[in-house]
């Protein structure tokens, strides 16, 4: 599995803010490149990854995974259960409508974590998206995020994510013939309506073997 080492983050917590810090630079100033338009090409069809108990990789135990094809070399997803500390309204203190905002930024996986990608409920295709699944839309556009924070009700139907997850060709379908995933029908309330449990970085930090 393609992961970054985060430990020392878990570990540090003053390093929290300097996350947001950076996450915020990297949207604000240089912006995000969307997903690839090749994979408009062809149609993007999703599942929904629930880890079972035998992954005991701490980037990815007890987390709920949109993974999507047509994306990559291989596919990508994003972990849509693992809140951050950092609050939306800390990247985007110039959004006087986030003040009052108490939504996290989610931990989307470890690959390019100073990368901002986001998921939105919509009941047509906004510019610059692609269709994860019936209704939700990824999408890793500057403008098309701070037009959607610019509603009366900036989070709703809306989740930012910093990172992704990744995978090398066919090395998750070993993952899941080991049977370190469980399949889900990817759906809108799967996403948006699940109880987000498992905070990242975990309180505990990584497990360690013994």
């Amino acid at each position: 599995m393609t992961r970054m080492r985060m430990s020392r983050l878990r570990s540090d917590l003053s390093l929290r803010c300097a996350v947001a810090g950076a996450l915020c630079a990297l949207l604000l100033l240089s912006g995000s490149s969307p997903p690839s338009t090749a994979a408009q090409a062809q149609p993007v069809t999703a599942i929904l990854l629930v880890a079972r108990d035998d992954l005991t990789d701490p980037d990815f135990e007890e987390s709920v995974v949109l993974v999507m094809n047509n994306l990559g070399p291989g596919p990508i997803g994003i972990i849509v259960n693992r809140p951050t500390p950092v609050p939306v309204s800390r990247l985007f203190p110039d959004v006087k409508s986030l003040a009052q905002v108490r939504d996290k930024v989610y931990f989307g996986g470890p690959v390019e974590i100073d990368s901002i990608w986001f998921l939105v409920r919509a009941a047509a295709p906004p510019e610059h998206a692609v269709e994860a699944c019936e209704g939700v839309y990824l999408s890793a556009d500057r403008d098309l995020l701070l037009q959607l924070l610019g509603r009366a009700k900036p989070m709703d139907g809306l989740r930012i994510f910093a990172g992704h997850a990744g995978w090398a060709p066919t090395q998750l379908e070993a993952e899941i013939a080991h049977g370190y995933w469980a399949l889900k029908r990817a759906d809108p309330a799967a996403i948006f309506n699940g109880r987000s449990e498992h905070p990242w970085p975990s309180p505990q930090g990584p497990r360690r073997s013994t």
